[in-house]
């Protein structure tokens, strides 16, 4: 009897010098890796990484930073919004989103650093209306990239924005 061998574009598995497992495969001409701690583990990382392959669900974020990737969305959504609209955004993702998260990698960003900003904005006196705000832009964006496949959901979807207050309005 033969040995069995995997076929072409299958991936495969070994150990690294450090213990660690790697299963490695391709997608559209790039090589990507998968880690575990036992071959096992490598191995459903594996299974998995190649159904999605083959279902065409591939994220791949390009490694863009958060303020890279700011920048294309505004660039996208310009023509189909209106001026103001388009401004409000651009200042949002300029004066909060890019100044605290445009050098993060888009993939890395979690749903606790986004939490932990809106916490940090409340804690600087912004305005709990402003947050829900930067919130809602930053929604936007992280949606979009979902869509362009970018990266596979939206951390916004797992944080709570703050609560609007209500400002009593004094008659004169």
């Amino acid at each position: 009897m033969g040995e069995k061998r995997r076929g072409a574009g299958e991936g495969s598995n070994y150990r690294r010098k450090d213990g660690r497992w790697v299963g490695q495969y391709e997608v559209e001409g790039k090589r990507r890796y998968v880690y575990g701690q036992d071959r096992e583990t490598v191995r459903t990382k594996m299974t998995k990484a190649l159904a999605d392959r083959d279902a065409g669900v591939v994220f791949d974020s390009l490694n863009l930073t958060v303020g890279e990737y700011a920048s294309l969305w505004l660039d996208s959504i310009k023509q189909d919004v209106g001026p103001r609209t388009w401004k409000r955004h651009e200042e949002l993702t300029r004066l909060h989103v890019i100044l605290r998260f445009g050098s993060a990698k888009l993939d890395k960003l979690n749903a606790l650093q986004v939490q932990a900003f809106y916490h940090k904005k409340l804690d600087s006196g912004l305005f709990p209306t402003t947050v829900r705000k930067v919130h809602g832009t930053l929604y936007k964006a992280l949606k979009q990239a979902v869509r362009w496949q970018l990266i596979p959901r939206n951390v916004c979807d797992s944080v709570t924005p703050p609560r609007a207050t209500k400002v009593e309005i004094e008659a004169l």
